[in-house]
């Protein structure tokens, strides 16, 4: 069994499929690239060297394969690169052969059970993947998710999350939850898990002119030394880093 590090660093980033956005005109100009593989492994290598230093990253948005990606599953080819020798995906969404999206975990740490389990909402296609480390009192969980852009179908999600995760007193939960960390769909997941809300109100989006607070890494059971946006590699999302220890009791 190993031990709980000390200090965890940890990343959440919603990575666009790899693509590239930096203005709300590319959403136009580059629509190609929701079909096309073009420009993306330079992208991927960016965000490989971002990530590496990290001992636990969560994506959303990673395609497992597809025409977009140069039918390269995106956090295979991160947690090599980067030098992971732990990684899950868990694709949620699939056009056709033309593009997928799904979470992933890339780790440095090996897990002891991986999770997957389908959100409710109106539209298929969202998920969470849940990763438990360590045994007994050692144990701990982290959870990635990509909640939807409806505020009733958040409500659903996060009523899920809440009691999928209510019996576990060390927890992280990170990901692009589409809305505030004080949003009024977020209260059932603090009234019933460890779980509470960040210090700090980061603004994740659009990434070129951060204005709206949409990911985020919430934590229970553990001390948070650094909290902090960073930019990842084109996404229209910013990145969320965060720097852990257990909290002794």
């Amino acid at each position: 069994m190993t031990a709980m590090p000390d200090r965890l660093r940890l990343l959440s980033a919603n990575i666009q499929a790899g693509s590239s956005t930096r203005a709300y005109a590319d959403y136009v100009t580059r629509s190609w690239a929701h079909v096309l593989p073009n420009g993306k492994r330079l992208n991927l290598d960016s965000l490989a060297e971002l990530v590496r230093d990290f001992d636990l990253v969560g994506l959303q948005e990673s395609d497992p394969g597809s025409l977009r990606s140069g039918f390269t599953n995106q956090a295979d080819y991160l947690a090599e690169t980067a030098r992971f020798p732990y990684w899950s995906h868990q694709p949620n969404r699939r056009v056709s052969r033309i593009a997928g999206s799904g979470n992933a975990l890339l780790s440095k740490l090996e897990p002891v059970e991986l999770l997957d389990y389908a959100l409710p909402g109106r539209i298929a296609g969202r998920g969470v993947l849940l990763a438990r480390f360590g045994e007994g009192e050692q144990a701990w969980h982290l959870a990635v998710t990509h909640l939807s852009l409806g505020a009733r179908s958040r409500q659903l999600q996060l009523s899920f999350l809440a009691e999928l995760l209510s019996d576990y007193p060390r927890l992280v939960l990170m990901g692009d939850f589409n809305c505030d960390a004080d949003a009024p769909e977020m209260r059932p997941l603090y009234r019933q898990t460890s779980l509470e809300p960040p210090a700090e109100r980061i603004r994740t989006f659009p990434s070129w002119a951060p204005r709206r607070c949409l990911d985020h890494v919430l934590t229970g059971g553990f001390e948070v030394h650094d909290y902090r946006a960073v930019p990842a590699a084109g996404s229209d999302h910013l990145a969320v880093a965060v720097e852990l220890s257990p909290r002794r009791n």
